[in-house]
């Protein structure tokens, strides 16, 4: 993952509800993995895509599916733990508690 997404990149996160309700991304696009099927109207295919989960594992099944599929979909190695871990942004906490990844 750069260290600064290129303006016109997207990342999905694909992360349960309550995940991303304790923290995510500012600006990312939730779409549950669960859900992609059912949903890929919503994923944009003209853009580069950076796809993220909690730690690595979800995100490549789903970025392995978009690229099968058309979408030009890249895997974030290490997931918003990383993210976290690498001090950039977090936004959402649930209940006024401060973001985190859980």
């Amino acid at each position: 993952m750069p260290a600064q997404l290129p303006e016109d990149a997207v990342l999905l996160d694909v992360r349960e509800q309550d995940e991303w309700d304790a923290g995510h991304a500012p600006g990312a696009l939730h779409i549950p993995m669960s859900e992609i099927g059912a949903r890929l109207g919503e994923v944009p295919n003209d853009v580069q895509l950076y796809v993220v989960c909690r730690a690595g594992g979800r995100s490549a099944r789903v970025t392995q599916y978009l690229n099968e599929n058309g979408w030009e979909a890249v895997n974030v190695e290490g997931g918003m733990q990383h993210w976290e871990a690498s001090g950039r942004p977090l936004e959402g906490g649930a209940d006024g508690m401060e973001p985190e990844v859980i």
